[in-house]
C-alpha cells in the first residue's frame, strides 16, 4: 500500500457521507475472493495480470493451498465516482459452511454486503445462510451475479435463455429476502436490474454490467456476446470493468455509517437509545463517548493481541485509556491501526464510522465493547452475536510430547479466543484434550493453526457431539444432603421451542445478556413476567434455573453456589454424559442449614448436582443428535442413486426441483452419517453429484434403536458402566 495512499483516505474517513462498511458474503467458490483481487487490482495494490490467482486477501497459507478464504480480512479502499471520492471499507469472509461463525462476527462491523452467486450454480444452501446471516444484523445487501462468462463459453446458452437464467436468480434471492427479512425492510431491500442493485458479470475476466452502466456507457449484453465471439475479453475490462460498475452500485445503494446505524443499532444494542451513549450511536458522532464493538481478535508476534472493531461512536487515540466492558479492566491503547489485508498501517487516531485495528486492550475477546473509563458504567454492552451454528464435532488431541500438554492448552486457548466456534475441554478421566468444531474441515485448520505453533499432536477420528434432554416433565423431586442439614424440592420440564431458538447459541457472558434474553422470553416467548424474573440462570444450550422459593433464609449467601450446582449439573446428563439442552428447572422448596459450615459448597452442590440429576432422569430423558441441512445438486439420471445414499444414511428429502437437465434436492441428513459422504457420493454419480452441508442448530431425538446404539458406543468410550436407575 502506497505511503502516500494513507493520509487521503484518512482525510476522507472524516466526512461520514464519503464511508462505505461492507462485506462480500456467498457460498464457497462463488468467486468472493476473485472479486475483491479486482477492486484491489483497481486501487493499484495488486497487478491486473493476477486477479483471480493472487487471492490477496486470502493471506493465510492455508487459504492459499486450499483455495478458499476461511479468515474474514479488511482492507480499506479509495473509489472515485462523478468525481468525488470515496473510502470503501471492505470485509472479505469464508464461504465454507465451517468457518460461518466468522461471517456472523464481521457482519457486526459491517453496514451493506455484496451478495455474490453463481450464475451456473445459482442460489446455493450457504447463500441462504449467509443471507440470513446479514438481514439479521440489518445489515443492506445487493447482488453481483458472477461466472456469466461460463453460461456464455461453456454451457453456450442463448440470449434468451441466459436472460431467463439471470431472472429466476434474481427472484430466488429475494426469496430470501421476503424470508428472513424483517417486514419493514422486505420490500425496500429486495433487488432487481432495473434500479441499479444488480449487477452482473465475471470477476475472473474483469468485467461487469448493470442499467446505471448501460444509461452511462452504452454498452448492451449483444456487445458482451460479441466480445466473447472475438475473443476480446480485454476490451471488455477496460470498456465496462467489474469494479466500476459493483463499487458504483455501493456507492448508490448502499448506506454510509451514519445512515446505516441509525436504524441497525437499536437491532443490535439494546442500552437506553435517550442516553448520551446511544444517541451519539443513532447518529455516528465522533464527538460522542467512545464505543467499539469488537469482531476479530488476531494475535501479533509484537504487539500482542489486535482487536479489529467498528466504532460506532467517538474517536479513538494513541494513548486513550479505554474499558473493555465485559473483561473488566483498564487498559491504554498503544496502537492504532487500519488494517490492509495482511498489513496493518499505524495511524494516530480513527473515527466513528470506520473499522479499526487496536493494540493494548488487554484480555479482549470477540464480541467485547470498549467504551472510555469515564463511560463504564452507562455503556451497556452489544448484544451477543448470534451464530447460526455450533460445534457438532469433536476430535480428541493429545501432544507426541507429553512435556508440551500446557503449550497446547496455552495454544488452544488463543484460538477460541481469535474463534468462539472453537470450543475445548479436558476429558477428566483420561485426561486428553477434547476439541470441537462445527465441521470436520474447521477443525483440521484449527490442528494445522496448533502446529504452526510447534505443538504437534495426535488426533483421533472425528466424534459426534449429542445433545440430551427430557420429553416429559417431572413430578416434584425432593433431595437433601448427606447430613439432612439442606434440603431442596426440584421440577424439570422440556423448554418449549420458541424459547429454545430465543436462547441457543446467543454469546451469553453478562448478566446484562441475560437481562437481555429474559426480556426477550416475555416479548416474543410471552413468559409470564413473574416466572421471567424469577430466573437464576441460563446458559446457551438454552437451560434455564428458575427460583418459586420466597425470603428463604440465607438464599442470598446460597445463590451463587447453587448456580455454579447448576451450570455443572447440566454439562453431563444421565444417558451418555453428553451437555444437556433446552431443560428448565425450577426450585419450588429450599431449607438451609441455620449453621454457617453446613450451607458449605462440600453441602450443598452435591446435594443440587444429584437433585437435578434425579429429576431429569425421571422426566424419560432422550439423546438428541444434530442434523445438517443438505442440498444436493446432479444431472436428473442420478436422483434414484443419490436418493438411495441419502436413505441409506438416515437422511431425510424435504424438497426437489429441476431446472433444465439439473435437479437440486434438499433436505436433512444426521451431522453422523456424513463422514465419508463425498466419497460415496461423488462413486455413486461418477463425480457428477456437487452438495453443500449447513448446520442450523437443527436437534432430532434419535429412534429408540439407534438411541441405544450411540448411548451404549459413547458410554464405553468413557468407561461408564450400565445406565443408572431412575430409583
Amino acid at each position: 500500500m502506497s505511503a502516500k495512499l494513507v493520509p487521503e483516505l484518512l482525510k476522507i474517513m472524516k466526512t461520514k457521507k464519503q464511508i462505505r462498511n461492507i462485506g462480500i458474503i456467498a457460498h464457497i467458490d462463488h468467486g468472493k475472493t476473485t472479486l475483491a483481487d479486482s477492486f484491489l487490482a483497481n486501487s493499484g495494490l495488486l497487478s491486473p495480470s493476477i486477479v483471480g490467482k493472487a487471492r490477496a486477501l486470502d493471506y493465510l497459507d492455508e487459504e492459499q493451498l486450499r483455495g478458499i478464504t476461511i479468515k474474514s480480512a479488511t482492507i480499506s479502499l479509495l473509489h472515485s465516482k462523478d468525481e468525488k471520492e470515496f473510502v470503501i471499507n471492505l470485509v472479505d469472509t469464508p464461504g465454507h459452511v465451517d468457518f460461518s461463525g466468522k461471517v456472523n462476527r464481521a457482519l457486526r462491523a459491517i453496514d451493506g454486503a455484496i451478495v455474490v452467486v453463481d450464475a451456473v450454480e445459482e442460489v446455493m444452501v450457504q447463500t441462504e445462510t449467509v443471507t440470513r446471516q446479514a438481514l439479521q444484523e440489518r445489515v443492506k445487501p445487493v447482488l453481483f451475479i458472477n461466472k456469466v462468462d461460463r453460461l456464455i463459453n461453456e454451457i453456450k446458452l442463448t440470449p434468451e435463455e441466459i436472460q431467463e437464467k439471470l431472472k429466476r436468480i434474481v427472484q430466488e434471492f429475494n426469496t430470501l429476502i421476503e424470508l428472513y427479512a424483517e417486514e419493514e425492510y422486505k420490500d425496500n431491500w429486495k433487488v432487481n436490474v432495473a434500479s441499479g442493485t444488480v449487477v452482473f458479470g465475471s470477476a475472473l475476466h474483469r468485467w461487469a454490467l448493470s442499467s446505471a452502466i448501460t444509461m452511462k456507457k452504452g454498452v448492451k449484453f449483444a456487445q458482451i456476446l460479441e466480445g466473447y465471439k472475438e475473443n476480446k475479453i480485454e476490451e471488455l475490462a477496460e470498456t465496462i470493468p467489474v469494479q466500476e460498475a459493483v463499487l458504483d452500485m455501493v456507492i448508490d445503494h448502499l448506506p454510509n455509517p451514519k445512515q446505516a446505524q441509525s436504524y441497525r443499532i437499536p437491532r443490535i444494542w439494546q442500552g437506553d437509545l435517550t442516553s448520551n451513549a446511544g444517541i451519539s450511536m443513532l447518529n455516528c458522532d465522533e464527538n460522542g463517548p467512545l464505543v467499539i464493538c469488537v469482531h476479530k481478535i488476531i494475535q501479533d508476534p509484537h504487539a500482542g493481541r489486535i482487536a479489529t472493531g467498528r466504532i460506532f461512536s467517538g474517536t479513538v487515540h494513541v494513548g486513550d485509556r479505554v474499558h473493555p466492558i465485559l473483561a473488566n479492566e483498564n487498559n491504554r491503547i498503544t496502537q492504532v491501526s487500519m488494517f490492509m489485508g495482511a498489513q496493518r498501517k499505524i495511524v494516530e487516531e480513527l473515527r466513528a464510522g470506520n473499522i479499526v485495528a487496536l493494540a493494548g486492550v488487554g484480555n479482549v475477546r470477540t464480541g467485547e465493547t470498549i467504551t472510555n473509563q469515564d463511560y463504564i458504567d452507562q455503556i451497556t454492552p452489544f448484544e451477543g452475536i448470534s451464530y447460526v451454528s455450533e460445534p457438532v464435532m469433536t476430535v480428541a488431541i493429545e501432544p507426541t510430547l507429553t512435556r508440551q500438554l500446557p503449550d497446547l492448552a496455552e495454544i488452544i486457548e488463543r484460538l477460541a479466543i481469535q474463534d468462539p466456534n472453537l470450543v475445548s475441554t479436558v476429558n477428566q478421566e483420561t485426561g486428553e484434550v477434547l476439541l470441537s468444531g462445527i465441521g470436520e474441515l474447521h477443525l483440521e485448520i484449527a490442528v494445522k493453526d496448533i502446529e504452526k505453533e510447534g505443538v504437534k499432536v495426535i488426533t483421533s477420528k472425528p466424534l459426534i457431539v449429542y445433545r440430551e434432554t427430557i420429553s416429559q416433565s417431572t413430578p416434584v423431586l425432593a433431595n437433601s444432603d448427606e447430613n439432612g442439614f439442606n434440603s431442596i424440592q426440584l421440577v424439570a420440564e422440556p423448554l418449549d421451542e420458541k424459547s429454545i431458538s430465543l436462547i441457543a447459541d446467543k454469546e451469553i457472558t453478562e448478566k446484562t445478556d441475560q437481562r437481555r434474553i429474559i426480556k426477550t422470553l416475555i416479548e416474543k416467548a410471552k413468559w409470564p413476567k413473574n416466572e421471567a424474573r424469577s430466573i437464576l440462570y441460563l446458559d446457551n444450550f438454552a437451560n434455564i434455573l428458575v427460583n418459586e422459593t420466597s425470603r428463604v433464609p440465607f438464599f442470598s449467601e446460597a445463590k451463587d453456589i447453587i448456580i455454579a450446582s447448576f451450570k455443572q449439573a447440566m454439562q453431563a446428563g444421565p444417558l451418555a454424559q453428553e451437555h444437556i439442552r433446552g431443560v428448565k428447572v425450577t426450585i419450588k422448596e429450599l431449607e438451609l442449614s441455620l449453621t454457617a459450615e453446613h450451607r458449605s459448597p462440600s453441602n450443598i452442590v452435591p446435594m443440587m448436582t444429584y437433585a437435578i440429576f434425579n429429576v431429569i432422569l425421571k422426566g424419560n430423558p432422550v439423546l438428541l443428535e444434530p442434523l445438517y441441512k443438505i442440498q444436493v445438486r446432479i444431472p436428473s439420471e442420478f436422483i434414484g442413486k443419490v436418493t438411495s445414499v441419502l436413505n441409506r444414511r438416515r437422511g431425510k428429502i424435504s424438497d426437489s426441483s429441476q431446472k433444465g437437465h439439473i435437479v437440486t434436492i434438499t433436505g436433512t441428513i444426521p451431522v453422523a452419517t456424513t463422514l465419508n459422504l463425498t466419497t460415496e457420493l461423488r462413486a455413486e454419480t461418477s463425480g457428477y453429484a456437487f452438495f453443500q452441508t449447513v448446520f442450523l442448530n437443527q436437534w432430532s431425538p434419535l429412534s429408540p434403536k439407534v438411541s441405544q446404539e450411540v448411548i451404549h458406543e459413547i458410554r464405553s468410550r468413557r468407561g461408564l458402566r450400565g445406565l443408572p436407575n431412575i430409583d
